[in-house]
Parts: C-alpha cells; sequence; structure tokens
C-alpha cells in the first residue's frame, strides 16, 4: 500500500478549498525548467493534496508556453500519485451544455508548439495512450460529480488545439461532424501523454463554457453569460475536488489499468548507450525503472 497524493492542475479558482490544513504555496525545482507556479500543498480529510495553477497565478501563461513537462515533473516530485486535470471547454454536442461537466477518456491531439516527452535522444521510450485516462480515477471525479448534483457526461473525445486562437467554423464543423469530437480544449495536451511516461494516473474533468462556433447561436453568447458560467463551474470543481479524498482514501493499491507502471516495457535504448545527462533529468519520472 502506498499513500494517495492527489495533483489538481487548473484555474486559480479552484484551489480555495475550505478544511485544507496545513495550506502552503512552495518552490518545486525541476531540471525541465521553472514550473509554472508554486504548488499550493496541504492535506484534506488525511489526504495530501497538491494544487498546480497551470496557467500561473494571473494567467501568465498561454497554452503553448505552459511548461508541461516541468508541471509533471514537479508535481511527481512531490510524491504526487494521481492527477486530476481542470479546464474550460467548448462544446460540439448539443446535449453537452454550458455549465456541464465532461469527465474525458479520448483526445485528439492537434497541437504541434509544444514538447511532448520525456524522453528522446540518449533514452527512447513508448508508452501505451491507447486508453490515455485512468478509469479508476474518472470514476471518483463522476461519481464526485454526481453526488454533487452537477450535470456530468462520462466519456467522451477532448480535441486538444494549439490555439491561442478559437477555430474557425470549418474547422469546428470538422471535428464534430467528420471527427466526431465531442469538446474541444488548448491544455490536456500534452499533459496527458507526460503524465502516463510519469506513470502517473490522470484524469480529465472538462468544464463547458460554451458551444463553439458550429453552433447556429454561438455569434448570439454574450460575454457576460461565458463569464457567468466560468463563476459556477469553478465552484463546482471545488466542490468536486473536495470529495476526492473520501473516494480515493488515504491510501492506494497498484492501479488496477497500469498507469503507475506505464514504463515497464517502454524503454528501447540499450542501458550501455543511454545518456548520462538525459538520464539525470529522469530521476523523478522514470527512476523507478532506470
Amino acid at each position: 500500500m502506498a499513500d494517495t497524493v492527489i495533483g489538481i492542475i487548473g484555474g486559480s479558482g479552484v484551489y480555495e478549498i475550505a478544511g485544507l490544513e496545513g495550506a502552503a504555496w512552495q518552490t518545486v525545482d525541476s531540471l525541465w525548467g521553472d514550473p509554472s507556479d508554486e504548488i499550493l500543498t496541504g492535506t484534506l480529510d488525511g489526504v495530501r493534496m497538491a494544487f498546480l495553477p497551470r496557467h500561473g497565478r494571473g494567467h501568465v501563461h498561454s497554452p503553448t508556453t505552459v511548461p508541461y513537462r516541468a508541471n509533471i515533473d514537479a508535481l511527481k516530485r512531490l510524491g504526487v500519485t494521481d492527477v486530476i486535470s481542470v479546464s474550460a471547454c467548448g462544446s460540439f454536442r448539443e446535449e453537452m451544455a454550458p455549465g456541464d461537466f465532461v469527465v474525458v477518456d479520448q483526445f485528439v491531439d492537434r497541437t504541434f508548439a509544444r514538447e511532448k516527452s520525456f524522453f528522446g535522444t540518449g533514452c527512447v521510450a513508448h508508452v501505451s495512450v491507447a486508453h490515455p485516462t485512468c478509469p479508476r480515477l474518472s470514476a471518483a471525479c463522476v461519481a464526485a460529480a454526481k453526488d454533487l448534483g452537477i450535470t456530468v457526461h462520462d466519456g467522451g473525445t477532448y480535441l486538444a488545439m494549439e490555439g491561442p486562437q478559437f477555430s474557425s467554423m470549418a474547422e469546428s464543423k470538422m471535428y464534430r461532424e467528420a471527427w466526431g469530437c465531442d469538446v474541444i480544449g488548448m491544455t490536456n495536451m500534452p499533459e496527458a501523454k507526460l503524465a502516463r511516461e510519469a506513470e502517473l494516473c490522470y484524469a480529465s474533468v472538462a468544464m463547458i463554457t460554451d458551444y463553439d462556433s458550429w453552433h447556429p447561436d454561438h455569434g448570439a453568447v454574450d460575454i457576460t453569460d461565458i463569464i457567468a458560467t466560468l463563476t459556477g463551474n469553478a465552484e463546482k470543481a471545488r466542490n468536486l475536488v473536495a470529495k476526492l479524498p473520501g473516494l480515493l482514501g488515504a491510501e492506494r493499491e497498484p492501479c488496477p489499468h497500469g498507469c503507475d507502471r506505464a514504463l515497464e516495457f517502454a524503454l528501447m535504448t540499450a542501458p550501455d548507450k543511454r545518456d548520462p545527462a538525459l538520464l539525470s533529468k529522469l530521476d523523478a519520472v522514470a527512476g523507478r525503472v532506470l
């Protein structure tokens, strides 16, 4: 049995959790660069928690410049075992309405300007992301949402776009009609891939703020409506996060889906050919297999 340590990556509004004991912001050094911000750590209902502002407090980073590798590495160094992404998204489905949550289980990665792996020349590794989120962790998020009366959709495909601009109508219709995606956002890739490489369980809670540009009423949406939805979603997200320690428990068994053993057979480079400099940077992410 190992201790559960829950990591939350999201906006600053998610972190004002009532009852978080010993709350303190701390700097975590990473060999992959500076994380987005300091990390708020504390204990809730006997379970350690770590909150990382994805864009930095004050929204400093664009989706492209978020230091995804440093963020995941920093959480791993803190002992995090389970990562929950909380992020805003647009919807491609009439029945997935603004204010609803979608617990994502698949991704289509359309990002192109981001570093997507901890591995490379000198230490090559291939992990499977056929099922990029952890069913156990996702089920806990769904259960928490249902218990709170939040309208939640269990499963959905998230189109990760580069941004920072939103989709053209032609793109939006293609993603919705030809590709069968359900929601669209800019931040869950390569985050989910890196979490898998770091052998961390990962779940994604996508909070719908609007219909994307495919919707005939898209142009009629007032910015005040979107802000009101964002504010309401943040409150619901805080309540959802606060329920996770009770659902996950203070101790955890090995992941039944193998997320925490993703590197078991992934390393391809012969031991005598591995780059010592890269290996030193992989001490937290891949230390179990190195």
